[in-house]
């Protein structure tokens, strides 16, 4: 049994495609879900040896893993303002370069 479920565009680099696929698949007579990266380029085209396999058993274990992370722990926050900001107060140099 296979079957695709989606895909995510990862982006390209030096015209290669990259993509990561979710699909049900069976690999020595088990079934489990696939992600897996995919790759497009002028040498290869096809699933990479990077990604892993939720056993059919595992699935509603790994989605309820999935569900509980929160949305705002993945927004990027500015660390780089929240690091110059600190490191100007705490540095103990002035605006003119001197301490």
């Amino acid at each position: 049994m296979e079957k695709d479920i989606g895909k995510i565009s990862k982006g390209e680099y030096q015209g290669t495609i990259t993509e990561i696929v979710v699909g049900i698949k069976e690999y020595n007579g088990r079934v489990g879900i696939d992600i897996r990266e995919f790759t497009q380029s002028e040498s290869y085209t096809g699933p990479t040896k990077k990604g892993l396999r939720i056993p059919a058993d595992k699935f509603e274990e790994f989605k309820k893993i999935i569900n509980s992370v929160n949305p705002d722990d993945l927004k990027v926050e500015s660390a780089q303002e929240n690091f110059s900001e600190s490191s100007e107060e705490d540095s103990g140099i002035d605006e003119s370069g001197l301490m």
